[in-house]
Protein backbone atom coordinates (compact mmCIF):
# COMPACT_ATOMS: atom_id res chain seq x y z
CA UNK A 1 0.00 0.00 0.00
CA UNK A 2 1.40 3.32 -0.73
CA UNK A 3 0.65 6.89 0.42
CA UNK A 4 0.21 9.97 -1.51
CA UNK A 5 2.22 13.07 -0.22
CA UNK A 6 -0.57 16.12 -0.22
CA UNK A 7 0.50 18.45 -2.58
CA UNK A 8 1.57 22.13 -1.20
CA UNK A 9 -0.55 24.79 -1.13
CA UNK A 10 0.93 27.15 -2.91
CA UNK A 11 0.87 31.13 -1.69
CA UNK A 12 0.58 34.13 -4.26
CA UNK A 13 3.54 34.28 -5.85
CA UNK A 14 5.65 37.25 -5.26
CA UNK A 15 9.35 37.54 -6.22
CA UNK A 16 11.79 37.30 -3.49
CA UNK A 17 12.51 39.89 -1.16
CA UNK A 18 9.98 42.51 -2.85
CA UNK A 19 7.18 43.60 -1.09
CA UNK A 20 3.43 43.44 -2.21
CA UNK A 21 2.30 46.35 -4.14
CA UNK A 22 -1.12 48.18 -3.78
CA UNK A 23 -3.09 48.14 -6.78
CA UNK A 24 -4.73 51.85 -6.02
CA UNK A 25 -1.22 53.60 -4.41
CA UNK A 26 -2.55 56.62 -5.39
CA UNK A 27 -5.77 56.56 -3.64
CA UNK A 28 -3.58 56.70 -0.37
CA UNK A 29 -1.35 59.30 -1.64
CA UNK A 30 -4.29 61.40 -2.99
CA UNK A 31 -5.97 60.37 0.32
CA UNK A 32 -3.09 61.76 2.70
CA UNK A 33 -1.86 65.02 0.39
CA UNK A 34 -5.86 65.99 0.53
CA UNK A 35 -5.87 65.25 4.58
CA UNK A 36 -3.00 67.70 4.78
CA UNK A 37 -4.50 70.39 2.56
CA UNK A 38 -7.64 70.49 3.87
CA UNK A 39 -5.92 71.00 7.43
CA UNK A 40 -3.55 73.23 5.88
CA UNK A 41 -3.13 77.17 6.43
CA UNK A 42 -2.70 77.89 3.30
CA UNK A 43 -6.50 76.84 2.24
CA UNK A 44 -8.46 78.43 4.87
CA UNK A 45 -6.43 81.62 3.80
CA UNK A 46 -7.03 81.29 -0.26
CA UNK A 47 -10.92 80.32 0.94
CA UNK A 48 -11.18 83.19 2.78
CA UNK A 49 -9.91 85.73 -0.01
CA UNK A 50 -11.55 84.30 -2.53
CA UNK A 51 -14.23 83.81 -0.69
CA UNK A 52 -14.56 87.55 0.09
CA UNK A 53 -13.63 88.73 -3.12
CA UNK A 54 -17.14 86.87 -4.46
CA UNK A 55 -19.13 88.55 -2.08
CA UNK A 56 -18.18 91.92 -2.34
CA UNK A 57 -18.49 91.45 -6.37
CA UNK A 58 -22.34 89.76 -6.08
CA UNK A 59 -22.73 92.70 -2.91
CA UNK A 60 -21.88 95.23 -5.81
CA UNK A 61 -24.06 93.35 -8.39
CA UNK A 62 -26.98 92.79 -6.71
CA UNK A 63 -27.93 96.61 -6.43
CA UNK A 64 -28.53 97.37 -9.60
CA UNK A 65 -30.24 94.34 -10.41
CA UNK A 66 -33.00 94.83 -7.16
CA UNK A 67 -32.71 98.66 -8.20
CA UNK A 68 -34.30 97.55 -11.53
CA UNK A 69 -36.23 94.62 -10.54
CA UNK A 70 -39.18 95.71 -13.03
CA UNK A 71 -36.92 95.20 -16.27
CA UNK A 72 -34.62 92.78 -14.76
CA UNK A 73 -38.06 90.33 -14.31
CA UNK A 74 -38.24 90.27 -18.05
CA UNK A 75 -34.63 89.11 -18.33
CA UNK A 76 -34.37 85.17 -18.41
CA UNK A 77 -32.32 83.73 -15.46
CA UNK A 78 -31.98 87.12 -13.44
CA UNK A 79 -30.37 84.95 -10.68
CA UNK A 80 -27.19 84.15 -12.91
CA UNK A 81 -26.77 88.09 -13.36
CA UNK A 82 -25.08 87.91 -10.26
CA UNK A 83 -22.18 86.10 -11.35
CA UNK A 84 -21.55 87.83 -14.65
CA UNK A 85 -22.46 91.66 -13.90
CA UNK A 86 -19.91 94.46 -12.79
CA UNK A 87 -21.27 97.47 -11.75
CA UNK A 88 -19.26 100.87 -10.37
CA UNK A 89 -16.05 99.26 -11.24
CA UNK A 90 -15.86 95.76 -9.53
CA UNK A 91 -15.20 92.75 -11.54
CA UNK A 92 -17.86 90.20 -11.63
CA UNK A 93 -17.83 86.98 -9.73
CA UNK A 94 -16.34 84.97 -12.71
CA UNK A 95 -13.71 87.83 -13.56
CA UNK A 96 -12.18 86.95 -10.16
CA UNK A 97 -12.25 83.39 -10.30
CA UNK A 98 -9.98 84.35 -13.96
CA UNK A 99 -7.81 86.00 -11.65
CA UNK A 100 -7.61 84.57 -8.28
CA UNK A 101 -8.40 80.80 -9.61
CA UNK A 102 -4.70 80.45 -11.30
CA UNK A 103 -3.22 80.93 -7.43
CA UNK A 104 -5.34 78.31 -6.32
CA UNK A 105 -3.43 75.86 -8.35
CA UNK A 106 -0.34 77.11 -7.62
CA UNK A 107 -0.45 76.85 -4.38
CA UNK A 108 -1.58 73.22 -3.94
CA UNK A 109 1.04 72.45 -6.47
CA UNK A 110 4.02 74.53 -6.74
CA UNK A 111 5.51 72.42 -3.86
CA UNK A 112 4.53 68.93 -4.46
CA UNK A 113 7.53 67.26 -5.49
CA UNK A 114 10.56 69.37 -4.71
CA UNK A 115 9.05 70.16 -1.00
CA UNK A 116 9.69 66.31 -0.59
CA UNK A 117 13.48 66.15 -2.00
CA UNK A 118 14.45 68.97 0.23
CA UNK A 119 12.69 67.07 3.31
CA UNK A 120 14.93 64.42 2.16
CA UNK A 121 11.62 62.15 1.93
CA UNK A 122 11.12 61.35 -1.55
CA UNK A 123 12.54 58.07 -1.69
CA UNK A 124 11.40 56.84 1.05
CA UNK A 125 8.39 57.67 -0.43
CA UNK A 126 9.44 56.25 -3.54
CA UNK A 127 10.84 52.99 -1.29
CA UNK A 128 6.89 51.89 0.02
CA UNK A 129 5.23 49.24 -1.56
CA UNK A 130 3.62 51.52 -4.03
CA UNK A 131 4.39 52.15 -7.96
CA UNK A 132 5.96 55.54 -8.60
CA UNK A 133 3.32 57.00 -10.70
CA UNK A 134 1.00 56.42 -7.75
CA UNK A 135 2.64 59.57 -6.23
CA UNK A 136 2.26 61.70 -9.34
CA UNK A 137 -1.37 60.38 -10.14
CA UNK A 138 -1.97 60.81 -6.03
CA UNK A 139 -1.06 64.14 -5.51
CA UNK A 140 -2.58 65.60 -8.94
CA UNK A 141 -5.88 63.90 -7.66
CA UNK A 142 -5.27 65.44 -4.28
CA UNK A 143 -4.89 69.19 -5.32
CA UNK A 144 -8.03 68.76 -7.99
CA UNK A 145 -10.14 67.37 -4.80
CA UNK A 146 -8.77 70.65 -2.98
CA UNK A 147 -9.48 72.89 -5.68
CA UNK A 148 -13.31 71.02 -6.07
CA UNK A 149 -13.98 72.13 -2.41
CA UNK A 150 -12.79 75.76 -2.26
CA UNK A 151 -14.18 76.54 -5.46
CA UNK A 152 -17.81 74.60 -4.71
CA UNK A 153 -17.84 76.34 -0.93
CA UNK A 154 -17.40 79.48 -2.40
CA UNK A 155 -20.07 78.99 -5.38
CA UNK A 156 -22.80 77.69 -2.73
CA UNK A 157 -21.59 80.96 0.05
CA UNK A 158 -21.82 83.60 -2.65
CA UNK A 159 -25.11 81.94 -4.04
CA UNK A 160 -26.49 82.04 -0.64
CA UNK A 161 -25.86 86.04 -0.42
CA UNK A 162 -26.85 86.38 -3.58
CA UNK A 163 -30.84 85.18 -2.82
CA UNK A 164 -30.87 86.96 0.46
CA UNK A 165 -29.40 90.06 -0.97
CA UNK A 166 -31.62 89.81 -4.37
CA UNK A 167 -34.43 87.89 -2.87
CA UNK A 168 -35.10 85.45 -5.70
CA UNK A 169 -34.48 81.70 -5.81
CA UNK A 170 -32.08 79.66 -8.50
CA UNK A 171 -34.24 77.54 -10.45
CA UNK A 172 -33.33 73.98 -12.09
CA UNK A 173 -31.78 75.63 -15.09
CA UNK A 174 -30.14 78.09 -12.92
CA UNK A 175 -28.48 75.57 -10.42
CA UNK A 176 -27.37 73.12 -13.59
CA UNK A 177 -26.00 76.28 -15.10
CA UNK A 178 -24.16 76.45 -11.78
CA UNK A 179 -22.68 72.98 -12.04
CA UNK A 180 -21.53 73.62 -15.62
CA UNK A 181 -19.70 76.66 -14.37
CA UNK A 182 -18.19 74.87 -11.34
CA UNK A 183 -17.05 72.05 -13.23
CA UNK A 184 -15.66 74.63 -15.94
CA UNK A 185 -13.82 76.78 -13.07
CA UNK A 186 -12.14 73.23 -11.77
CA UNK A 187 -10.66 72.20 -14.96
CA UNK A 188 -9.28 76.19 -15.85
CA UNK A 189 -7.85 75.97 -12.12
CA UNK A 190 -6.74 72.25 -12.64
CA UNK A 191 -4.55 73.63 -15.71
CA UNK A 192 -2.29 76.00 -13.75
CA UNK A 193 -2.06 73.09 -11.06
CA UNK A 194 -0.73 70.72 -13.37
CA UNK A 195 1.83 73.71 -14.96
CA UNK A 196 2.52 74.17 -11.18
CA UNK A 197 3.26 70.68 -10.71
CA UNK A 198 5.15 70.53 -13.78
CA UNK A 199 7.69 73.03 -12.51
CA UNK A 200 7.68 71.32 -8.99
CA UNK A 201 9.32 68.53 -10.28
CA UNK A 202 11.56 71.14 -12.80
CA UNK A 203 12.65 72.91 -10.12
CA UNK A 204 14.95 71.69 -7.08
CA UNK A 205 13.29 74.49 -4.92
CA UNK A 206 10.04 75.44 -3.67
CA UNK A 207 11.06 79.07 -3.85
CA UNK A 208 11.78 79.08 -7.58
CA UNK A 209 8.82 77.45 -8.92
CA UNK A 210 6.42 79.67 -6.91
CA UNK A 211 8.37 82.72 -8.22
CA UNK A 212 8.25 81.31 -12.09
CA UNK A 213 4.24 80.07 -11.61
CA UNK A 214 3.32 83.52 -10.36
CA UNK A 215 5.20 85.48 -12.94
CA UNK A 216 3.15 83.18 -16.00
CA UNK A 217 0.21 83.87 -13.80
CA UNK A 218 0.90 87.66 -14.27
CA UNK A 219 1.70 87.78 -17.77
CA UNK A 220 -1.44 85.43 -19.11
CA UNK A 221 -3.93 86.82 -16.26
CA UNK A 222 -2.50 90.41 -15.57
CA UNK A 223 -0.19 91.94 -18.38
CA UNK A 224 -1.83 89.76 -21.40
CA UNK A 225 -4.10 92.76 -22.33
CA UNK A 226 -1.14 95.00 -22.94
CA UNK A 227 0.87 92.73 -24.62
CA UNK A 228 -2.24 91.97 -26.87
CA UNK A 229 -2.91 95.27 -27.64
CA UNK A 230 0.57 96.55 -28.53
CA UNK A 231 0.72 93.54 -30.49
CA UNK A 232 -2.19 94.74 -32.55
CA UNK A 233 -1.25 98.22 -33.23
CA UNK A 234 2.18 96.99 -34.66
CA UNK A 235 0.36 94.65 -37.36
CA UNK A 236 -2.56 96.43 -37.77
CA UNK A 237 -2.12 99.89 -36.53
CA UNK A 238 -4.91 102.31 -36.33
CA UNK A 239 -4.67 106.36 -37.07
CA UNK A 240 -7.52 108.70 -37.69
CA UNK A 241 -7.91 107.78 -41.04
CA UNK A 242 -8.32 103.70 -40.55
CA UNK A 243 -11.50 102.19 -42.25
CA UNK A 244 -13.84 100.31 -40.33
CA UNK A 245 -12.44 97.14 -41.90
CA UNK A 246 -8.97 98.16 -40.47
CA UNK A 247 -10.54 99.12 -36.96
CA UNK A 248 -12.32 95.51 -37.00
CA UNK A 249 -8.58 93.48 -37.90
CA UNK A 250 -6.92 95.40 -34.83
CA UNK A 251 -10.26 94.39 -32.73
CA UNK A 252 -9.70 90.15 -33.96
CA UNK A 253 -5.85 90.27 -33.90
CA UNK A 254 -6.19 91.77 -30.18
CA UNK A 255 -8.91 89.37 -29.05
CA UNK A 256 -6.73 86.36 -31.18
CA UNK A 257 -3.82 87.21 -29.05
CA UNK A 258 -5.74 87.15 -25.87
CA UNK A 259 -6.96 83.70 -26.38
CA UNK A 260 -3.23 82.57 -25.82
CA UNK A 261 -4.07 83.06 -21.77
CA UNK A 262 -6.17 80.55 -20.40
CA UNK A 263 -8.12 83.36 -18.41
CA UNK A 264 -9.60 84.49 -21.93
CA UNK A 265 -10.72 80.98 -22.85
CA UNK A 266 -12.05 80.96 -19.58
CA UNK A 267 -13.69 84.22 -19.72
CA UNK A 268 -15.51 83.38 -22.56
CA UNK A 269 -16.68 80.12 -21.91
CA UNK A 270 -18.08 81.27 -18.75
CA UNK A 271 -20.22 83.78 -20.35
CA UNK A 272 -21.81 81.81 -22.49
CA UNK A 273 -22.42 79.04 -19.89
CA UNK A 274 -24.17 81.77 -17.10
CA UNK A 275 -25.65 84.23 -19.47
CA UNK A 276 -28.68 81.69 -21.76
CA UNK A 277 -28.84 85.18 -23.90
CA UNK A 278 -24.97 85.10 -24.99
CA UNK A 279 -25.05 83.73 -28.92
CA UNK A 280 -21.82 84.38 -29.72
CA UNK A 281 -18.01 85.56 -28.72
CA UNK A 282 -15.69 87.48 -30.83
CA UNK A 283 -16.11 90.60 -32.55
CA UNK A 284 -19.01 91.05 -34.87
CA UNK A 285 -21.31 93.99 -36.35
CA UNK A 286 -24.62 93.71 -35.17
CA UNK A 287 -27.60 94.09 -38.06
CA UNK A 288 -30.74 94.99 -37.75
CA UNK A 289 -32.30 92.05 -37.33
CA UNK A 290 -29.92 91.32 -33.94
CA UNK A 291 -30.70 94.25 -32.33
CA UNK A 292 -33.93 92.69 -30.51
CA UNK A 293 -33.49 90.48 -27.31
CA UNK A 294 -32.08 87.26 -27.94
CA UNK A 295 -34.22 84.18 -27.11
CA UNK A 296 -32.44 82.63 -24.36
CA UNK A 297 -31.06 79.49 -25.20
CA UNK A 298 -30.74 76.21 -23.03
CA UNK A 299 -28.20 74.61 -21.07
CA UNK A 300 -26.93 71.92 -24.17
CA UNK A 301 -26.74 74.66 -26.59
CA UNK A 302 -24.95 77.09 -24.36
CA UNK A 303 -22.26 74.47 -24.07
CA UNK A 304 -22.44 73.61 -27.50
CA UNK A 305 -21.24 77.27 -28.49
CA UNK A 306 -18.58 76.99 -25.73
CA UNK A 307 -17.12 73.45 -27.03
CA UNK A 308 -13.87 74.81 -28.09
CA UNK A 309 -12.95 76.77 -25.18
CA UNK A 310 -13.50 74.33 -22.86
CA UNK A 311 -11.43 71.89 -25.23
CA UNK A 312 -8.81 74.02 -25.48
CA UNK A 313 -8.76 74.44 -21.23
CA UNK A 314 -9.48 70.54 -21.07
CA UNK A 315 -6.27 70.22 -23.64
CA UNK A 316 -3.93 72.20 -22.04
CA UNK A 317 -4.44 70.74 -18.50
CA UNK A 318 -3.76 67.12 -20.11
CA UNK A 319 -0.39 68.79 -21.63
CA UNK A 320 0.66 69.77 -18.57
CA UNK A 321 -0.47 66.78 -16.54
CA UNK A 322 0.89 64.21 -18.89
CA UNK A 323 4.43 66.33 -18.99
CA UNK A 324 4.56 66.46 -15.21
CA UNK A 325 4.02 62.30 -15.47
CA UNK A 326 6.26 61.49 -18.26
CA UNK A 327 9.36 63.82 -16.28
CA UNK A 328 8.48 62.35 -12.89
CA UNK A 329 8.62 58.43 -14.38
CA UNK A 330 12.15 59.50 -15.79
CA UNK A 331 13.98 61.68 -13.30
CA UNK A 332 16.28 59.52 -10.71
CA UNK A 333 14.44 60.18 -7.16
CA UNK A 334 16.70 58.73 -4.85
CA UNK A 335 19.22 61.79 -5.52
Amino acid sequence: MTTSTPEPVTAPHHAAGSPRRFRAGWRIVASKELSDHMRSARLLMLLILVGLAGLVSVHAASGPIRDAAAAASQTPSVFLLLFTISPNRVPSFIAFIGILGPLLGIVFGFDAINSERSQRTLPKLVAQPIYRDDIINGKFAAGIGAIAVVLTAVTAIVAGYGMLRLGVSPTGTDLARLAAFLVLSIVYVSLWLGFALLLSIITRRAATAALAALAAWLVLTLFIGLIAGLAADTFHPVHDNTSVEQVLDNARFELNVSRISPDQLYQEATKLVLTPTQQQTGITLARRDQLAIPTALDLRESLSLAWWQLSALLAACTVMFAGSYALFLRQEVRA
